[in-house]
């Protein structure tokens, strides 16, 4: 039988989730962690679509999957093409979760894992994120793992995640593994570990969020039920023209994780006399703001014209705000404005 991916008792008890990003392109945006780099060559892969948008994408999308095949290192077959990491997180869920079932999520982190949860009819528990790979999974019918980690930027060890996909192999749970900032780290992807559900956002790295580029990669019966589960046609041919060629740029992304890196610790070394800042491999920093109020921090960066995420609206953090890593003369603004 197939997933009705959605639980229609569920959808009145459920809110939208709150986000970075500023609609006014007048004001430099630090609340929504997306690279302000693009690969040379995008605009004229993007325009080259437009003719071909006239048709229907063709629904195998193999190139697509050949392309993210050869970035990850993992069996292109087992590449699920979807419209963004969160359509990825959405299958995931629901050939995994129904009514009544239970999912182990991180905290604090991305709140669109619980949404999503709740959205099948499944409840959700919540762990510190740095804790989570220690528990038994055994009582759970999904475990998820963001990594690196979603507001706090530090990551897993490899080996540590693939010790875990065997617990969970063993207990007969999936591990659902957010990858949406791996591309900023050396860090290998799960991609391709029998039992994981990968969920991988294009549109970070490559710094392009309105394209809706993504994709779930899965062995066996789960790349199965996400390949019967996911939308026909759900990649448009602009967003799977121009992620095929992002694939490819494998120069662009090695610059990006050099640029991010050093202006990561230069941020993080400024900051550290007024704020807390948590240890980050991601594309972006966390900050505890000690005894100043969030509001006083939010407004010092919108007088410069800057947004900056308030991130008390991840669970268990009352007292932080999250902070893009940027280009290094954007970077040296926010500094001014913060310090």
């Amino acid at each position: 039988m197939l997933p009705r991916l959605m639980n229609p008792d569920a959808v009145a008890d459920v809110e939208r989730v709150p986000h970075g990003g500023a609609s006014d392109s007048r004001l430099l945006d630090f609340s929504a962690n997306t690279n302000p780099e693009r690969p040379q060559g995008v605009v004229g892969i993007y325009e080259s679509a437009y003719g071909a948008a006239t048709n229907y994408p063709a629904d195998d999308y193999a190139e697509y999957r050949a392309a993210a095949g050869e970035y990850l290192g993992c069996e292109p077959l087992n590449v699920v093409p979807t419209a963004g990491g969160i359509e990825a997180l959405r299958l995931a869920f629901g050939v995994t979760l129904g009514s009544g079932d239970d999912a182990l999520l991180p905290k604090p982190s991305f709140g669109e894992y619980e949404r999503e949860v709740r959205l099948q009819g499944a409840d959700p528990t919540f762990v510190a994120h740095d804790r989570i790979l220690g528990l038994d999974p055994a009582p759970y019918d999904a475990v998820v793992v963001c990594n690196p980690n979603n507001p706090t930027g530090d990551a897993y060890p490899r080996a540590d995640l693939v010790a875990f996909a065997q617990e969970c192999r063993a207990a007969d749970t999936v591990l659902i593994v957010d990858e949406a900032f791996l591309d900023f780290t050396n860090r290998r992807t799960l991609a391709g570990e029998d039992g994981v559900v990968v969920a991988r956002s294009l549109t970070k790295v490559f710094g392009l969020p309105g394209l809706r580029m993504g994709l779930a990669v899965a062995t066996g019966d789960l790349r199965d039920r996400l390949e019967t589960a996911r939308p026909a046609w759900g990649v448009s041919t602009p967003a799977a023209d121009v992620g095929t060629y992002c694939l490819r740029q494998t120069k662009f992304v090695a610059e990006t994780r050099d640029r991010v890196r050093r202006e990561r610790r230069r941020m993080a070394d400024h900051l550290d006399a007024a704020f807390d800042v948590y240890s980050s491999e991601a594309p972006f920093l966390l900050l505890g703001v000690r005894d100043r109020p969030v509001s006083d921090v939010l407004d010092d960066a919108r007088r410069e014209d800057i947004v900056v995420r308030d991130a008390t609206t991840f669970r268990d953090l009352d007292a932080h705000v999250r902070i893009a890593v940027r280009r290094p003369t954007e970077n040296d603004r926010l500094l001014e404005a913060l310090l």
